[in-house]
């Protein structure tokens, strides 16, 4: 796989670390900007275009979690990866939450970080080149793929990338159970307990989204999965 092509913002107060990881990343083919804080990571963003997102977790001026709700205005789809020297688990659901696509906490390997950034780069790449149908009809709504969006009764509710991929991957397996590590796998490289908290986080807010039309439902299969139920035109 050719990195040459390939930008990365890191966002990573520790000049130290950031500095080995520019010349690592660069090593290997990526295009690295290095940013000491939030704001300015935030600006360099603003200012470019990249095709991946290394975000610490605690920096001054702005934090990690605030700088990717930022990106997240501006672009939906760019992937984020969160570096942290926090292991606790709320702060991994919190950041699946807000859309991540990988975490690594620190101290780790540089090959480690490195996979995990080919991995999601990859599946960006691929999930991009997926021939989908882009409106499909699910019950009373309309779900409009390549807008993000959801409509019924002419009302418009705009979703995240990854809710779209998870109500698309759904829509495709309609009516047919669905296994859990399956959908893990497919939408984020791996079954992995934080993904699958995020996953059920994600179930909920698409099911609060579907409310208005009773006959749409996503029934839990214990031990298994799910079901996406849509009636039959």
């Amino acid at each position: 796989m050719s990195e040459e092509r390939f930008k990365i913002l890191l966002a990573e107060d520790d000049l130290n670390l950031g500095i080995l990881l520019v010349d690592y990343l660069e090593t290997v083919g990526f295009d690295v900007k290095l940013c000491k804080d939030g704001e300015l990571a935030l600006k360099a963003f603003q200012g470019n275009q990249f095709d991946l997102c290394l975000l610490d977790v605690m920096m001054p001026k702005m934090d990690g979690f605030t700088l990717a709700k930022e990106i997240r205005l501006k672009d939906e789809k760019v992937p984020v990866i969160f570096i942290t020297a926090k292991s606790l688990r709320e702060d991994k659901l919190k950041g699946y939450s807000l859309g991540a696509d990988d975490y690594i906490t620190k101290p780790f390997d540089e090959e480690e970080l490195l996979w995990k950034i080919r991995a999601v780069i990859r599946r960006v790449h691929e999930n991009k080149g997926e021939r989908r149908p882009e409106i499909t009809s699910l019950g009373k709504y309309t779900f409009d793929r390549s807008n993000q969006s959801l409509t019924i009764g002419g009302k418009v509710k705009r979703i995240t990338e990854k809710e779209c991929d998870i109500l698309g991957y759904l829509s495709a397996h309609r009516n047919n159970v669905l296994k859990r590590e399956e959908l893990l796998t497919e939408l984020w490289g791996e079954n992995d307990y934080f993904f699958g908290r995020s996953l059920d986080v994600f179930i909920t807010k698409i099911r609060k989204y579907l409310k208005e039309d009773p006959e749409l439902s996503i029934e839990n299969v214990f031990g298994v999965g799910f079901i996406f139920n849509v009636p039959a035109k």
